[in-house]
């Protein structure tokens, strides 16, 4: 005897079963604490804003390229924002192998900004407390694996100095229970994620991972740091 309903059941039962899954991943996805940006110290070692407008370049690793990169692009000062991979050993690697955790590399964004505007330390204050989770080792939410890891790629003596110095300051003031993770290291190279990474969320603002995970980093960037803040 035939029995259609079973299909039915079967499909629904597929959309309870992804919609469980999501929202599993959205609960892991969530950072270990959020701090509130009025209790979030501002960099006591900075660079001074400069006097003319020029382009510097920084580098950041912090979990999945999609929303730190999103973040970054709404930030006053800010020129533009690329996706790829920084840390590793293969030249030129490719999305699929840098996921295998293999190369070395973590996922990074490339931070092309004008210093006359915002300094170095402003752009930490920023990576540190919305854009990523720095307690998380060797993962962000629901993405584990050295590739997710946290890490701040210095170019220069002052960078290095920068980075040390904030985050002494912000495990010194306990704005984290846990204490910070993130690794201070040489810039070497930085590749260009695929094309088809660049600008993910703004291309797919209804991706399920992108609504559970990212969207909301932007909304805190927005409340928690209106000055900073850049819209569309």
């Amino acid at each position: 005897m035939e029995r259609p309903y079973l299909g039915k059941l079967l499909a629904i039962a597929l959309v309870v079963e992804f919609f469980a899954w999501t929202a599993i991943r959205a609960v892991s996805a969530r950072p270990a604490e959020t701090p509130n940006a009025s209790l979030f110290p501002k960099p006591t070692t900075d660079a001074p804003l400069a006097n003319s407008s020029k382009s510097e370049s920084a580098v950041f690793a912090g979990g999945c390229f999609w929303g730190v990169q999103a973040v970054f692009e709404h930030v006053k000062g800010v020129k533009s924002v690329t996706s790829g991979y920084s840390g590793g050993r293969t030249k030129s690697p490719s999305y699929e192998v840098v996921s295998m955790g293999v190369t070395g590399h973590a996922e990074s964004v490339q931070v092309t900004y004008d210093p006359s505007k915002i300094t170095y330390g402003q752009l930490l204050m920023v990576y540190f407390s919305v854009a990523h989770d720095p307690t998380q080792l060797n993962r962000q939410g629901p993405d584990t694996g050295s590739q997710y890891r946290s890490a701040v790629f210095y170019s220069n003596d002052e960078q290095k100095h920068i980075a040390d110095d904030y985050i002494a300051q912000l495990n010194s003031a306990a704005v984290y229970s846990r204490p910070i993770v993130t690794k201070v290291v040489p810039f070497e190279a930085f590749y260009p994620a695929e094309d088809y990474h660049q600008d993910y969320l703004k291309k797919n603002p209804g991706n399920p991972y992108i609504v559970f995970n990212d969207l909301p980093k932007l909304k805190r960037l927005q409340k928690e740091f209106p000055t900073f803040y850049r819209p569309d």
